[in-house]
């Protein structure tokens, strides 16, 4: 474990937080304190519960800043997938919960509306924080109450057909939205250029914001300053879309801010309160590392994604007890690469989980026949029914709550056709750690009634490659 700022001997900042009224109250001074109690805790619970630990560490200061500035029950806090919604548990008054994480009577591993005032919307399915976050903000508006809406996204939550959908309405819908992308730098491109970086960090800043009203309160004191306070505004946008790669987002109708420090306070309350204080939806754009306090997840972030308990100073999962049997996804990871191997027909489809699906070893062993295609489900059916049309074998592996997000593609498009796509749907059953957003309740049900489908379960690891050779 390390970190910048080693928690004190004195008695934590941590166990005096209540409430995020406890955390406004505490001096900037502070605050990196708590965050580093905050990691520590997070690294001792989740090693002994397990969880999701890596996406948390990265959102320890981001989540602090959130609660600094903004006032929840009040304002809503949207978190997409909400996984990384520890932090805001803790901050909220759900230390002690905290200690039994993930199991029974212990706090959810996602946010939940029933667990807590501050959990304005459930969730544990990507992409779905956007639309729900312009929801509340249009009920906002046609309600007219005062309250502020934020939307927490991950970059990998704008690889979602639901996110975009959202993302093209939110100009027509309200004027008053923040949008929070939390980049971990697996995907979204950084802004390129010393002026592009001046100019993003010069429109964050209240000295930028002060000047930019004066001006227009100049010109619309001016006879004809309507038109000169237009052409003030078209140069300034044409001249920040010349340097700043990510102004897509202001074509959508969202003020871009950023990149900013997510692991930078200062910066950080800086920049919400302005996104806070703005007329005009914000797309704030925060730099955080994954894994942030525990080295083990910051060299191997996808495996710290969310994990088993583990050895909290080396970061080592676990052992399995000996004897234990192959878990399915090697299994079928193994027999996937065999038949792939013999058939360059022979594809494997997953939606950005290849290591909990097993298509791990396909990618491993024959990339040129393994396909992610990030967090979008129903792509990925239509993906594979075009691969089908033309003499391939696709086998898609989707867990089995992440599957019926594409109900209607694998009716419409796969069964209506009757084109040979293979549905490998992990985690079938229950989900007692993950709780009700991931168990795989319903594919029986949702699948036997549609025709042409064939529904295997298998019992162990013989009838699994046995069918998937059949399948």
């Amino acid at each position: 474990m390390s970190d910048s700022v080693s928690p004190s001997s004195s008695p934590r900042l941590l166990d005096l937080v209540r409430s995020p009224d406890d955390v406004k109250g505490l001096s900037a001074t502070q605050l990196p304190q708590l965050a580093a109690e905050i990691r520590e805790e997070l690294i001792r619970v989740t090693a002994r519960n397990g969880g999701h630990v890596g996406p948390n560490l990265g959102v320890v200061e981001l989540t602090i800043a959130l609660h600094r500035v903004f006032s929840t029950p009040k304002d809503k806090f949207v978190f997409d997938v909400a996984h990384q919604g520890y932090v805001h548990k803790l901050l909220t008054g759900r230390l002690s919960e905290f200690q039994k994480v993930r199991q029974t009577g212990g706090a959810s591993g996602f946010l939940n509306r029933e667990e807590s005032p501050h959990d304005a919307f459930g969730a544990g399915h990507a992409g779905t924080a956007l639309s729900a976050a312009l929801g509340m903000a249009t009920a906002r508006d046609l309600a007219g109450t005062d309250d502020h809406v934020v939307a927490l996204c991950g970059d990998a939550a704008f690889t979602c057909g639901i996110t975009l959908e959202a993302l093209n309405n939110v100009v027509s819908s309200t004027k008053r939205l923040v949008v929070i992308l939390n980049d971990n730098e697996w995907s979204i491109a950084r802004n390129v250029g010393a002026i592009a970086k001046y100019l993003t960090k010069l429109s964050t800043n209240r000295t930028y914001n002060k000047v930019h009203h004066d001006v227009e309160k100049f010109f619309l004191g001016l006879p004809g300053g309507h038109d000169m306070n237009r052409l003030w505004n078209k140069w300034k946008r044409e001249t920040k879309d010349f340097f700043v790669e990510s102004s897509l987002f202001e074509k959508f109708g969202l003020r871009y801010i950023g990149p900013v420090n997510g692991h930078d306070l200062d910066e950080l309350v800086k920049s919400l309160e302005f996104a806070r204080d703005a007329d005009t939806p914000i797309l704030l754009h925060v730099i955080t590392e994954k894994g942030r306090g525990l080295d083990a997840a910051r060299a191997h972030p996808e495996k710290f994604h969310g994990l088993g308990a583990f050895d909290p100073t080396t970061g080592e999962a676990k052992s399995a007890p000996a004897g234990s049997p192959l878990n399915y996804q090697d299994v079928f990871g193994r027999e996937l690469v065999r038949h792939a191997t013999a058939s360059p027909k022979v594809v494997g489809i997953t939606g950005a989980m290849p290591s909990g699906t097993g298509l791990n070893h396909l990618a491993a062993t024959v990339p040129r026949q393994f396909f992610d295609v990030g967090i979008a489900e129903e792509h990925a059916v239509l993906f594979a029914a075009g691969l089908a049309t033309r003499g391939f074998r696709p086998v898609v592996a989707i867990y089995s709550t992440f599957l019926q997000r594409a109900y209607d593609n694998i009716i419409h498009d796969v069964a209506l056709q009757n084109l040979p796509v293979t549905f490998c749907m992990d985690r079938a059953g229950l989900s007692p750690n993950d709780g009700p957003t991931h168990h795989g309740l319903f594919d029986v049900a949702y699948l036997r009634c549609v025709p042409r489908v064939v529904v295997m379960a298998p019992r162990d690891e013989h009838l699994l490659a046995a069918m998937l050779e059949t399948a």
